[in-house]
């Protein structure tokens, strides 16, 4: 069985409004060249369902929130069992998702285990198997439509390589986004060159230019 790969103690960055903690889930069904959790991704983990119970435990009266990220938290098989056991204990739950595994999400939400969302939009759909290495487009977009279907609360965020992404591409993006009914924020996420990636990036030879972005949305900018 997967298992999770760390814990995060203590963040104020990852959940709005919220002091939390992240759980980094092992594996991922993609594999996103700018992607840097290398070893996140490849592995299966160390750190048990009970273990991370006992996490839990030491953390209520401390935390409010809790981060699924990883890696693809909603691939990896304790991702229900575990969401389960932090509404247990009282904390909101934020889901960090490639939106590849609707009937997953579905079912946490109906059961009313998530708070709230971050849904990564990769790329547009003719550039997609080029970023991500998987041809989950259609996936992605039946969990976006299913959440913008529900008016669930979620943002939309994307990471920007400029040799992968331009303007051009952002502002199409944004576009989809407006068409389908998404109101919110959109959320650009500059790369961040650690020195291992799967696509064996390095700093960006274009130039980006948030200001060249055309948007009926309002763009959010992290790291740039």
């Amino acid at each position: 069985m997967q298992k999770v790969f760390s814990i995060t103690p203590f963040t104020t960055l990852d959940y709005p409004d919220k002091v939390a903690a992240v759980i980094w889930f092992a594996g991922c069904n993609m594999r996103c060249g700018y992607c840097y959790n290398v070893e996140v991704v490849r592995s299966n983990g160390s750190i048990s369902l009970s273990e991370v119970c006992d996490f839990l435990d030491r953390r209520v009266g401390k935390l409010n929130g809790i981060v699924f990220s990883g890696g693809e938290c909603t691939a990896n098989p304790l991702f229900l069992r575990l969401a389960r056991e932090v509404k247990a204990r009282g904390f909101s739950l934020k889901v960090d998702t490639n939106g590849s595994y609707r009937d997953v999400l579905k079912e946490a939400i109906d059961e009313g285990l998530i708070d709230y969302i971050a849904l990564d939009f990769k790329a547009p759909k003719e550039k997609f198997i080029g970023i991500t290495g998987s041809n989950l487009y259609e996936k992605f977009a039946a969990t976006l439509r299913y959440l913008l279907e529900i008016n669930f609360k979620f943002e939309v965020r994307t990471t920007v390589h400029a040799d992968l992404l331009s303007e051009k591409d952002i502002s199409e993006m944004s576009e989809l986004l407006f068409e389908l009914g998404y109101r919110g924020d959109y959320f650009l996420q500059k790369f961040f060159n650690t020195g291992e990636n799967f696509g064996g990036l390095g700093d960006p030879k274009n130039s980006f230019d948030p200001d060249k972005i055309t948007s009926k949305l309002p763009i959010r900018l992290r790291n740039f």
